[in-house]
């Protein structure tokens, strides 16, 4: 897999001139209530996403990492307003697009696109390729110039597949071509947004590539903002400007592509990155990798202050009783630690804790 991204522009022209971001999120919260007993009373909640602000500009790309069950899928259709938010506010050009219904939401589909995870779960078995992908023109009452199936046979053609294929069932595709077809149906009323939730993970390693490339291509030539989720740190290294490292709920650093890989200041965040498989055995050997302690707590009941302190080993007792919030650093590097890697430390002063959770390093063998 190739770098796609010119490593002398983290951020695209046109995003950094750009007055007002495209997408705009502050304290975005989506908790799903937990009911029991005969009349259903809620007796707690899911803490899915609690809290996160960030925006997108235009022409950029977001990347979301983190482990599973962190809240990036639901982070992804609360953005696109596939689940109404629990509170916070979502603008898409400066339009509040939280709690708008149906009807209101109609108009906003043809700018807001999503590429599912699943391709062998996203697209109807019934209905033909050509069925599925001219599916947004017919809900949309939009006939394009030239004809629908003129339309759906260029875009099957844009994304790399033979436009002859109208009439094929999904069947008949792998797995890479049925993704392509997603992407396809996703770019059919040429959006402004696309979100794409995990769009290689469920693929053959040799075709996450194709696809990704092909996701970057596809921004250079139509001019799209992507969100893309995913929890491969060398996948979104290769197709990301900004990054968003996301943990039980939570942002806890969001940096340049550039400038996260090589200072990453959030423990967490250094412990993904010493996970990141290294394809040379003289300097896999070298490397030390950072092993975590434990499993990660429940979001039904996440630990007070930094949730992460239950399995780092720079946590004190102020990472205990204190959330520390997302900071913007002088460089403009977010980060949400008391005791960040590579910047000054925001609590100084604070002794170690008992050792619940602690730094295991270890030389890999070649």
């Amino acid at each position: 897999m190739t770098d796609t991204k010119d490593p002398k522009m983290t951020v695209p022209e046109k995003a950094t001139t750009s007055p007002e971001p495209l997408l705009k999120v502050s304290g975005l919260v989506k908790h799903f209530p937990i009911k029991k007993g005969l009349l259903q009373r809620q007796s707690g909640a899911v803490q899915a996403v609690d809290g996160l602000d960030f925006d997108v500009r235009p022409g950029e790309t977001l990347g979301v990492v983190g482990e599973s069950g962190c809240g990036k899928s639901t982070m992804g259709r609360l953005i696109t307003r596939l689940l109404e938010p629990t509170s916070g506010k979502i603008e898409f050009e400066g339009k509040d697009i939280t709690h708008l219904n149906t009807a209101q939401m109609r108009p906003m589909r043809r700018d807001v696109q999503m590429i599912f995870q699943d391709p062998y779960s996203s697209l109807n078995p019934r209905h033909t390729v050509g069925a599925i992908v001219s599916a947004p023109f017919r809900l949309q009452g939009v006939t394009p110039e030239g004809g629908v199936k003129a339309e759906v046979q260029r875009l099957l053609a844009l994304v790399g597949l033979n436009p002859e294929h109208y009439n094929r069932y999904p069947h008949e595709f792998s797995g890479g071509q049925r993704q392509r077809i997603g992407i396809a149906r996703a770019l059919a009323l040429k959006p402004k947004l696309v979100v794409a939730d995990e769009p290689v993970s469920a693929l053959d390693v040799s075709i996450q590539a194709q696809v990704v490339n092909l996701l970057d291509d596809l921004q250079d030539e139509l001019g799209l903002t992507y969100v893309i989720i995913a929890h491969d740190l060398s996948v979104i290294r290769h197709v990301s400007d900004r990054i968003a490292v996301m943990y039980l709920g939570k942002i806890v650093e969001l940096a340049d592509r550039k400038d996260l890989y090589e200072r990453p200041m959030h423990p967490y965040t250094k412990a993904l990155l010493s996970a990141v498989p290294v394809p040379d055995p003289r300097r896999r050997a070298k490397r030390e990798r950072i092993l975590l302690k434990g499993d990660v707590p429940s979001p039904i009941a996440p630990p007070s202050g930094c949730r992460f302190h239950t399995r780092c080993w720079k946590a004190t007792e102020v990472c205990k009783s204190q959330e520390p919030p997302l900071v913007t650093l002088a460089t403009g590097h977010q980060v949400a630690c008391h005791h960040p890697e590579n910047a000054p430390d925001q609590a100084p002063g604070e002794k170690p804790g008992p050792a619940s959770a602690q730094k295991v390093t270890k030389k890999t063998g070649s």
